[in-house]
């Protein structure tokens, strides 16, 4: 196609060349330039794509997209933009056709959930007849199609390349984690949403290579409804009203407040042996009973959310009791069926917010005992390993602080962090280093009645040690510390 109808709405300037000129391809990965390629340069946390453009010449590139001042290369093209990552996702929309016209579109955003109620919707639309893709933190399912992720949101041209697939597939709907990362990035720019979803907000994600300060995180957040078409907002979360502010969308609202238009009444949890679950009744727009095998309160709203949306698809009640009954989605609040007197959970809360929310949920089932098993990733924020053991030591009746994702750190220096945080609280601790002698230490001293949680990796098999991802899934180290001594 012509240069010019791929940047289409959007303002450049045309530095040398010609911007009616034909292309065959769009690429932003210098390594995948060819003869006649238009190349984006994207400036990332490692690489920065002006830096190939020699190499994009030689290889034969049609046209260059710069966002900075560089030495013009000759007989090539040289497109001016401001912002190279918007002008990506416009430009791959429109390479793509733009396929999200094509599709319903659901866009999550939230500090915890997205994942959980991304399952929970496609679930129920499934069952219901309505083909539904999911892109996500834990995979992209594309029909039979099944890719895991790199990034919970990727970058723009795998999105619109992804919408495209699925287009081809005969598939109706997407529901998609919006990240704060990739609304910031602009990698969900050039469509609109047909839904936005909100389902609460805490401080994470604040650092180097993140965001600056809390309020950037909530400002790129709150984007995803300057970009939909209705908005569904949890109305019980303190910055509801934030998340809203310059707003351009429809807005309807969900949770346990009866001022919500779809709330939550008469929760109530459900504890056995191995088994913990959550029934509530849901009123306002719509008046139905529901019983989740899922547990907490978190996953009340969770699922509420879910219904709020399916709500517009005409789903019948039936069919939502029916897909919520039989959800489980891996690494969220995931039980291990063990044959003891206790329950093993394996859950992704790697942040202050979610493990605190996790651990104050399941302190209302009354275990016998709560135990925490979790470490914290290297390179990250040195303040989440405090607040995270804290936390911890103040609901849990023992932690034990492990390994996670050390990556270039080593594992001793953040644990040595986050016991300074357990040492604020009241509860018991030990440190085991090894993930899977942790595991097992917590396996082997079970009692009766305990819940014992495994947090922080959750979908995660592998651990990331000095650039090298090996093999580690929670799952696998529960069993075998169970069925390892029998």
């Amino acid at each position: 196609m012509y240069l010019n109808e791929l940047l289409e709405k959007l303002e450049y300037t045309c530095l040398q060349g010609d911007a009616h000129i034909l292309v065959t391809d769009l690429v932003y990965d210098s390594r995948k330039v060819k003869k006649g390629s238009v190349f984006v340069c994207i400036e990332g946390a490692v690489a920065d794509g002006h830096d190939y453009i020699p190499d994009v010449v030689e290889k034969g590139a049609a046209a260059i997209v710069i966002s900075k001042d560089v030495n013009l290369p000759k007989n090539v093209t040289v497109i001016r933009v401001d912002n190279s990552r918007r002008v990506l996702a416009y430009m791959s929309a429109a390479y793509f056709d733009h396929p999200a016209k094509k599709l319903i579109t659901i866009g999550i955003t939230g500090t915890k959930g997205k994942t959980t109620t991304a399952y929970m919707i496609k679930s129920i639309l499934e069952n219901t007849g309505i083909k539904t893709g999911l892109i996500g933190t834990i995979e992209t399912i594309i029909g039979d199609e099944i890719i895991p992720a790199n990034n919970t949101t990727p970058e723009s041209y795998i999105i619109q390349e992804t919408f495209a697939k699925m287009v081809d597939k005969g598939i109706k709907c997407v529901v998609m984690e919006a990240s704060s990362q990739g609304l910031m990035q602009n990698r969900m720019d050039g469509f609109t949403f047909d839904f936005g979803v909100f389902t609460n907000l805490g401080y994470d994600h604040i650092g180097a290579n993140e965001h600056k300060d809390f309020n950037d995180y909530l400002n790129c957040k709150s984007k995803l409804f300057r970009q939909c078409k209705i908005g569904l907002i949890n109305i019980d979360d303190k910055y509801a009203k934030d998340i809203l502010k310059d707003h351009t969308c429809k807005v309807e609202t969900f949770g346990f407040s009866e001022n919500a238009d779809i709330y939550a009444a008469n929760v109530e949890l459900v504890h056995k042996p191995g088994y913990l679950g959550v029934a509530y009744k849901v009123n306002g727009l719509m008046n139905f009973d529901v019983a989740i095998d899922i547990p907490g309160k978190f996953n009340v709203l969770n699922s509420l959310c879910a219904i709020a949306i399916c709500r517009h698809f005409n789903v019948s009640e039936d069919d939502i009791v029916k897909a919520l009954k039989k959800i489980k989605v891996r690494g969220r609040v995931e039980l291990v069926p063990l044959p003891g007197n206790y329950s093993v959970m394996i859950d992704y809360a790697h942040n202050a917010m979610s493990l605190k929310s996790l651990l104050t949920t399941i302190r209302e089932y009354n275990p016998k005992r709560l135990v925490c098993v979790f470490g914290c990733g290297g390179n990250r924020s040195k303040d989440r390993r405090f607040l995270m053991g804290e936390i911890s030591s103040n609901l849990a009746d023992l932690t034990v602080v492990t390994s996670d994702n050390p990556r270039f750190e080593e594992p001793e220096d953040i644990i040595k962090d986050i016991v300074t945080g357990v040492k604020k609280g009241p509860g018991k601790y030990v440190t085991i280093t090894d993930r899977r002698e942790a595991i097992k230490y917590c396996i082997d001293n079970a009692m009766e009645g305990d819940v014992i949680i495994i947090a922080g990796k959750g979908h995660e098999d592998y651990q990331e040690i000095k650039g090298v991802k090996y093999h580690m899934d929670d799952r696998e180290l529960v069993k075998e510390a169970y069925f390892g001594n029998r």
